[in-house]
């Protein structure tokens, strides 16, 4: 599954001391969000589901994790940081028996970073196909 390693290209916009990323994803338009937004040393990343360049999604929730989480550290180091400023994740499923398999692919970007973390399920996600959605926030020395 080489394709969960490509990731989009981050645009990076200043307004005033607002700096934000976008990914180019449809939804950041069509919403009017962006994937990530950093004022000072503060970071906030949208919630974001590991969907591939194609549109498609990894058949699995864990592999739909370990995408969202690649393509949100990027975003992160658009911004100057890394995964190591985040002191906050939330996880949101649509199976939560599926939380030792989310849970472990969390372990592996936040094993030894240990963020305040969340995971509910809910009833479903704006794409039918998506299995998990995770936000985060960060806190990074100023750029």
């Amino acid at each position: 599954m080489s394709a969960i390693y490509d990731l989009p290209r981050f645009e990076v916009f200043q307004d005033g001391v607002r700096t934000r990323v976008s990914s180019g994803a449809v939804w950041e338009s069509k919403v009017g969000y962006s994937r990530a937004v950093r004022i000072g040393s503060q970071i906030f990343v949208t919630g974001t589901v590991g969907v591939l360049l194609d549109g498609s999604y990894p058949p699995t929730a864990s592999w739909q994790a370990r995408r969202a989480l690649r393509i949100i550290q990027a975003a992160l180091g658009a911004l100057g940081a890394d995964l190591k400023d985040v002191v906050r994740t939330r996880m949101f499923v649509t199976d939560i028996s599926e939380w030792q398999q989310i849970g472990a692919v969390h372990a592996e970007f936040f094993g030894e970073i240990r963020p305040a973390t969340t995971m509910v399920q809910v009833a479903k996600l704006i794409d039918p196909d998506a299995k998990v959605e995770i936000e985060m926030d960060a806190i990074a020395e100023s750029a």
